[in-house]
């Protein structure tokens, strides 16, 4: 198992001069160092050193690294360059095979490299190198779109009502002071979106010199594989899309479907569990309820983190509840009996959940592409009643204050308004439609990607392999021996994966606690 909780969230901003280069693209598999150069135009590959965590990643003391030259903004010859971390991981195998697998990570805006354990530990690498590149503006690329100021409103917004005004004012000042940080330093946000996401990564396999290569991604990652693979086909033996986003249909109003869909199919699985059932005989009540209450009367503890230390203030109010349960805080499998204890009194376990976000790794997560591409390609064409009514329709009878928040997006129209980005949604929501090996794998507990989104990207994939994986949520492949050895046979036979070990495969007893 992954050495880090895949259930865990995890520099300011900075210029830095272009470095040296080599005069010749180097493999996937050759070494790096070389002697450098002044700085060429982009792209080019440049080798270097690789990222030093501040957990050390294991894999990464046998990688290749270096960083990815490209132009900020392709439609604007001329401009700047920016500078994006690579990582190559040779495969584990004496006799690995010659086209390798190249990672798309979600977010957007997480540390890609944060996610390597999760990789390896999955098999990635077993019989093929394995690439990881930070997408443009996260953390280790030159420039950085870090918004330390949001992560220290984060830091606060524990003790404050979910969709409280005052958190809403601390954080629309947080993203002004981002922006205007970035832009000071001569940031283009209107450059850092899907289309040059994949053109980056389309220039990664020519400046590595690789003639094949597999892509897998997952979340925001499947929505920049179907991109790519729609804008660069050239080069892509197969295709691997996990917690599946279809960039026709992600917008901000698209979060409440799957927030519903994930969260019946978890109560749907506890009625089918005899102790479940006896025990939590009413969930979709029990939730409607404790949402209503909390919205009503918000309870303020104080609570230890997980992590430790002095005890935190926190505001448990509707909105907090709904989001613990879409960030998997508590664990599916604790849900029923956390929603149980809350009814009773005892609202420990989301409490404390809640508490966790009063520690955030400052300066790790990329806000800033987060944001451009929030606000360019998901927020615009709808508005904020557009986002009631969606909220509406998937949790009738919750109270407005909920529903008006994007799961996990809180305020992302005034933010929007803010960012102050073009609109790119006639760019982006295109459909894939391709003939290229493609695996599409779901968890039927995803609460942020419902997994019934991958049965129309599948249809526009004529060779495509779909499977939902029960019981597991978001980003399947680290939780999921099964879902492991699926995907290691689809890259060996991407025509014809062996799926055998899905038939069987049914949810883990959910936590059952005595009355």
């Amino acid at each position: 198992m992954p050495k880090r909780s895949i259930h865990a969230v995890t520099a300011a901003a900075a210029l830095a001069c272009l470095a040296a280069f080599v005069t010749t693209p180097i493999s996937a598999s050759s070494a790096v160092g070389q002697a450098a150069g002044p700085s060429p135009a982009a792209p080019r590959f440049v080798p270097g050193a690789c990222p030093k965590p501040p957990e050390p990643i294991e894999a990464l003391s046998k990688a290749r690294c270096g960083f990815l030259e490209v132009p900020e903004n392709r439609s604007r010859p001329g401009g700047r360059t920016i500078k994006l971390a690579v990582a190559v991981i040779p495969a584990a195998a004496e006799k690995p095979s010659a086209d390798p697998v190249v990672f798309m990570a979600g977010g957007p805006g997480a540390d890609t490299f944060d996610d390597i354990p999760f990789l390896t530990d999955s098999g990635l690498n077993k019989h093929r190198d394995l690439i990881v590149m930070a997408q443009r503006g996260n953390l280790y690329d030159q420039p950085n779109l870090a918004c330390p100021e949001v992560d220290r409103f984060n830091e606060q917004a524990v003790g404050l009502g979910y969709d409280a005004q005052r958190a809403e004012q601390l954080m629309l000042k947080a993203v002004k002071d981002c922006r205007g940080r970035l832009t000071s330093a001569g940031v283009d946000l209107s450059a850092y979106n899907t289309t040059e996401n994949a053109a980056d990564f389309a220039d990664l396999r020519k400046a590595l010199n690789i003639p094949k290569w597999n892509v897998y991604g997952y979340s925001y990652g499947s929505n920049l594989a179907l991109t790519y693979l729609r804008l660069h086909p050239e080069g892509v033996r197969a295709v691997a899309i996990d917690s599946v986003t279809p960039p026709q249909v992600a917008t901000l109003p698209w979060g409440w479907g799957s927030a519903a869909e994930g969260i019946h199919n978890i109560f749907q699985a506890c009625a089918a569990q005899p102790a479940c059932k006896a025990r939590y005989p009413d969930l979709p009540r029990m939730l409607t309820e404790q949402v209503r209450k909390l919205e009503a009367h918000p309870q303020t503890l104080n609570v230890t983190p997980p992590s430790g230390g002095k005890p935190v203030k926190v505001v448990l109010d509707g909105g907090a509840l709904l989001n613990l349960i879409v960030a998997f805080t508590p664990r599916p499998k604790d849900i029923p009996a956390a929603l149980d204890e809350l009814s009773r009194g005892n609202p420990k376990r989301f409490a404390q959940a809640r508490a966790a976000g009063s520690v955030q790794n400052v300066g790790a997560f990329a806000h800033g592409l987060t944001n451009s591409t929030a606000c360019s390609e998901w927020a615009p064409g709808y508005s904020e009643s557009d986002v009631l009514k969606a909220g509406r329709k998937a949790f009738p009878g919750w109270p407005d204050t909920v529903l008006a928040q994007v799961p996990q997006l809180p305020f992302q129209y005034p933010v929007c308004g803010i960012w102050n980005v073009p609109d790119r949604a006639k760019t982006q929501r295109v459909a894939t439609i391709s003939s290229v090996p493609a695996l599409l794998v779901s968890g039927t507990f995803d609460v942020k990607t419902g997994a019934s989104w991958a049965k129309g990207v599948a249809h526009n994939l004529s060779r495509s392999t779909a499977i939902q994986v029960p019981g597991i949520g978001h980003w399947v492949v680290p939780q999921s021996p099964c879902a492991q050895r699926v995907l290691a046979s689809f890259l060996a036979r991407p025509t014809a994966p062996d799926t055998s070990c899905v038939d069987d495969l049914e949810p883990e007893p959910f936590t059952i606690t005595p009355k």
